[in-house]
């Protein structure tokens, strides 16, 4: 039987289909992650005043502190999964088969031998490491935290392996497959927390173990399904390990892991600062203004998502007017968002007061902050994420040596000395992405419009 479209069906099928091969892949990826990543937002949302109401705001507090800490450990990565993301897109334009699998097998063997290395090391350290001073909590909460300690650093070591499958998804432009099988991380992880409220007690450990299992779990799934199918080509294997033969791939993730530590500095220091500074209360308090507003960094991450690995192709391709009327696009998404982001400032205390019932004050001007700064991240991030595709990392490398001092200093600078509240934080990270508000821009006008190479284009 012949199933007959509705006008609406076939309308949108029809813009589905319309254009260059990368454009309709991008299309789709970005439909599909519309509803992923909206789903993801709704369980985020939801998770928050759940596990604050489950372990109180404090002690929620302290595990996005120590989560932060142990996300530092993250640079053993040396920037390989970028690397990998960029030589995995160039092989499979090429169809060269056997240099995407030898850029799949060495990674995948080189993280996993760098982080079960690190992971034993921690092991032998963390019971003379002093958490108590660390986080600044009660003494007595000194062993529950050790023990979190080691949850949340398992959980780290091994989805920073097993992750390499949503890169593949992303470099062969399917974003929309990584974002689900991040979304049903979260799905279960939000059915064990509505599990743990009904049935225990409020416990870090218990926490830890809901929210670090639940992910782990599916990422193992995702990685025995893609590589028995869709990458069976490609999957791991040690006879496939080439060292030399993986050079460029070595040479382009020790820029992309340069860059990344200033990005961890910038963002994964602020709950550190913040602890020290103010207490894990206020930690709190943060990360709630940071995730209201990154709904817009998220809504701008869906259509985003696809152009880093389709930049390569179409520079590769040299369909520069293709990039031309993407940027112009997503500068016109921004626009938008801009709108709605000033909707959700004016109505953000209304919301806070509904979303989290009254557990936790937030001033109205570090909300006004976190706003100006989301917007000015995904401003900057359209330009990196071009120059990213395009392998032009040089200035940004050299941005990157300066922004982390720039953002620590501009940070303890109006803290102590101003003596602002938690907002010094947003404004420190707006200061320290001076490449990514400035200099790219000029950069991608550069090589884009003016054809300019030498510095620009390396």
């Amino acid at each position: 039987m012949i199933k007959i479209l509705s006008p609406v069906q076939n309308k949108i099928l029809g813009f589905l289909s319309k254009g260059k091969g990368r454009t309709v892949r991008a299309k789709k990826n970005i439909l599909g992650s519309i509803l992923i990543k909206g789903a993801s937002i709704v369980i985020s949302l939801v998770l928050v005043p759940l596990t604050i109401d489950y372990v109180n705001p404090t002690r929620y507090g302290i595990w996005l502190t120590l989560s932060s800490i142990v996300g530092w450990f993250s640079f053993f990565n040396i920037g390989l999964t970028h690397g990998l993301r960029n030589k995995f897109a160039e092989a499979k334009a090429k169809g060269d088969i056997a240099a995407a699998q030898m850029y799949v097998s060495t990674t995948f063997f080189i993280l996993a031998g760098i982080f079960s290395t690190v992971w034993i090391v921690f092991l032998i350290v963390n019971p003379f490491l002093d958490w108590v001073q660390i986080l600044n909590v009660p003494s007595e909460m000194r062993a529950e935290v050790s023990t979190l300690a080691v949850i949340v650093f398992t959980y780290f070591c091994i989805q920073f392996v097993l992750k390499i499958i949503n890169t593949l998804n992303t470099a062969d432009q399917q974003p929309a497959k990584a974002s689900l099988i991040d979304l049903m991380g979260q799905l279960f992880s939000l059915v064990f927390i509505v599990l743990l409220v009904e049935t225990t007690e409020g416990s870090l450990i218990n926490l830890g173990l809901a929210l670090c299992l639940s992910p782990i779990l599916i990422l193992v799934s995702a990685n025995l399904y893609f590589f028995k199918n869709k990458y069976r080509l490609v999957r791991p294997k040690w006879s496939a390990v080439d060292l030399k033969e993986s050079k460029g791939l070595f040479n382009l993730g020790v820029i992309f892991f340069i860059i990344s530590i200033a990005g961890l500095i910038q963002f994964q220091s602020a709950n550190i600062i913040i602890a020290q500074n103010f207490g894990t209360y206020e930690v709190t308090s943060y990360n709630i203004v940071y995730k209201y507003f990154n709904i817009l960094g998220m809504a701008f991450g869906i259509f985003l998502s696809p152009f880093w690995s389709a930049s390569t192709d179409a520079y590769f391709q040299n369909d520069i007017s293709w990039i031309r009327k993407a940027i112009k696009k997503y500068l016109f998404l921004i626009g938008a968002l801009v709108g709605v982001g000033i909707l959700m400032l004016v109505f953000s205390s209304n919301v806070y007061e509904v979303w989290l019932k009254g557990q936790v004050e937030i001033d109205f001007i570090v909300s006004f902050w976190g706003f100006v700064f989301i917007l000015s991240f995904m401003f900057g991030n359209l330009f990196v994420n071009f120059l990213n595709g395009i392998s032009a990392l040089r200035i940004q490398f050299w941005c990157s040596l300066a922004s982390p001092v720039l953002y620590i200093a501009v940070a303890m600078l109006l803290i102590q000395y101003y003596k602002l509240g938690i907002q010094s934080l947003f404004i420190a990270s707006l200061i320290a992405n001076f490449n990514g508000i400035i200099i790219a821009p000029i950069q991608y006008y550069l090589i884009v419009y003016k054809k300019k190479k030498g510095v620009w284009i390396r």
